[in-house]
């Protein structure tokens, strides 16, 4: 047996290397499927190589997994890179929405303003930087089109393996190419609908020395499935924690609540609107979740 990592699955078929970088097609044996889990891309294994009789090898074992993404499907991601643009315009519910996911993983997440040179005077950029002050998450700019920002972000990069997550069109794959000289399939954004055409098609982990990088399928849409009590939402806000406690009720879900601290801090600005605006949209959707549970 041998060990190595999943860098590409398609059609039951898993890409393994091993630590000298040789590459073994394998299948998943049915115990898996018993267990209720599958191989994803990332995660580290035990496996039995292709013989003169057997065309593919075999997944023995998967190891622990430090963690697991279902949508996309990848496992033991360290740091969940969230790319916007300026064209097409940024989905920041999206955006809060992979924060959520991230913190719940129990992932880093870094914010990566892609396309800076159509950003107007740096619009997008401020933006960002403003709404997600205090939201424990590094913001970095870049233009991969240009090569401008890019050795911050590679310095950034070392040590973790990432996973870039984003709207379809914000310029993933060509970040990818342009940090580590890649050639992946990139496309253009459609000039009628301003809507990114979706190039990457499956997951892949791509290693560059002390990097690993796993490029997913374009997605504009990511919901949250887990049902859970909607007081719970706030401890995904790292902006609220220094509020706690300071509200006229416990607990207080920060919507509407009269003597709200948070609330308060809102129109104090010390708080973004606009990101307390969409945890309001969050809010309601959790509730009515929290409501139907039963249904």
């Amino acid at each position: 047996m041998m060990e190595g990592i999943i860098v590409q699955g398609r059609g039951g078929l898993y890409t393994a290397r091993d630590q000298a970088g040789q590459e073994y097609v394998l299948r998943a044996k049915k115990k898996f499927r018993r267990q209720g889990t599958s191989p994803l891309v990332g995660d580290r294994i035990t496996f039995t190589p292709g013989g003169i009789s057997d065309e593919h090898g075999w997944v023995e074992e998967i190891h622990p997994r430090v963690s697991q993404c279902l949508r996309p499907p990848v496992a033991n991601v360290t740091l969940l890179c969230i790319i916007v643009s300026p064209q097409p315009a940024p989905d920041w519910l999206l955006v809060d929405k992979l924060l959520i996911f991230a913190r719940k993983q129990n992932l880093r997440p870094l914010l990566i303003v892609n396309k800076t040179d159509l950003d107007d005077q740096g619009q997008t950029a401020r933006q960002a930087k403003s709404a997600y002050a205090g939201a424990e998450m590094e913001v970095f700019s870049v233009s991969a089109e240009k090569r401008e920002g890019l050795d911050a972000i590679r310095a950034r990069l070392r040590g973790e393996t990432c996973c870039f997550s984003g709207q379809s069109g914000v310029g993933k794959s060509t970040l990818l190419n342009a940090l580590f000289g890649l050639s992946q399939e990139t496309g253009d954004i459609s000039r009628k609908i301003l809507r990114g055409k979706n190039t990457t098609r499956h997951a892949q982990l791509f290693s560059f020395d002390d990097v690993q990088v796993i490029d997913t399928p374009g997605f504009s849409l990511l919901e949250i499935d887990e049902v859970f009590d909607p007081v719970l939402l706030r401890e995904y806000y790292p902006e609220f924690a220094e509020y706690e406690g300071m509200c006229r009720f416990s607990p207080c879900y920060h919507g509407s609540e009269p003597g709200c601290a948070v609330l308060r801090a809102v129109q104090e600005g010390k708080i973004a609107q606009d990101r307390v605006e969409r945890y309001h949209v969050l809010l309601a959707d959790c509730r009515q979740r929290w409501r139907e549970r039963y249904d």
